[in-house]
């Protein structure tokens, strides 16, 4: 007597269990305990426990100090995830369509940052940035004769959106370069062929093709800024503080639980928002061509 095979979604279901598990234990439940002390109420002897309040989401909205550093967090990522995509198009059109070797050394360039640790990279910037006359930047600026006074960049919002775009240029030029790969070219020969210069071929063909490679990138960058902790830490200073070394210093200067989880909440939410966002207008401008190609 032949057994039966078993069916495939049992198979299937199978399978992805043990990586459920793993995902349900040491990532979700942590991530549910932490942002539960959100709502909690922490004693003076530190214990976390009812009745339950808002008082810490409270907090980051009417403190004009967390607000700011909030804004401050929203504008650093969106600015990055903006300058990451205007370098990145260049450089994955290389990929996608220069010849071989070029193709091939671009890629090299684009991800050999990633072999080097984000500290070491940071430390660089560092050094790059120095307010002081020793600083690499200043002293190109003094060798250029552009005056004694040194430039102040390291430890503002600036020195944190220079160092956040070369960290993560290679998570936005990956995707991208991916998605116009799969754009024939005819379409742009044609569009030059039919009259239409460069850079209007490139906004009316290019652009809207690979909208999913670059919704893919600044989604990416996008929650990666707004989460990150080393990068700011390091380069912004006071002047460029940011949740994720908010979130770091209520834990371990504050000890304020409470307060750190409501800091990792907004952080959540942000991220989602940018995921359901950035998704929202790609369709939305997706659903507005295709009308629009209707009606011709």
């Amino acid at each position: 007597m032949t057994s039966r095979p078993l069916p495939r979604s049992v198979v299937g279901l199978a399978l992805l269990l043990p990586a459920l598990i793993f995902l349900v234990v040491f990532l979700v439940l942590p991530s549910v305990i932490l942002l539960s002390y959100g709502v909690l109420t922490q004693s003076q002897g530190g214990d976390i426990s009812l009745p339950l309040t808002m008082g810490s989401y409270e907090r980051l909205v009417v403190s004009e100090t967390y607000r700011r550093v909030v804004l401050l967090t929203l504008r650093v990522a969106l600015v990055t995830s903006l300058f990451t995509a205007l370098l990145a198009y260049p450089a994955a059109m290389v990929i996608a369509y220069g010849k071989p070797i070029f193709s091939r050394i671009t890629m090299i360039l684009v991800v050999a940052p990633l072999v080097v640790s984000v500290i070491v990279r940071t430390y660089g910037w560092q050094l790059m940035l120095n307010n002081s006359p020793t600083g690499v930047l200043n002293w190109m600026l003094h060798a250029l004769g552009t005056g004694p006074t040194p430039v102040r960049v390291l430890y503002t919002e600036w020195a944190t959106v220079i160092a956040s775009v070369h960290v993560f240029l290679p998570l936005m030029v990956l995707p991208l370069s991916a998605s116009l790969g799969r754009i024939n070219p005819s379409l742009n020969e044609a569009a030059r062929i039919l009259g239409a210069p460069a850079w209007r071929a490139f906004l009316r063909v290019t652009l809207p093709l690979s909208l999913p490679g670059l919704v893919a990138g600044v989604t990416i960058v996008f929650s990666l800024t707004a989460g990150s902790y080393v990068t700011p830490q390091m380069l912004g200073g006071t002047r460029g503080l940011m949740l994720g070394v908010l979130l770091e210093q209520q834990i371990n200067t504050s000890f304020d639980w409470p307060m750190a989880a409501a800091i990792a909440g907004v952080m959540v939410v942000i991220a989602l928002a940018a995921n359901v966002g950035v998704g929202w207008l790609a369709e939305r401008h997706a659903l507005v061509r295709a009308q629009r190609s209707g009606a011709r």
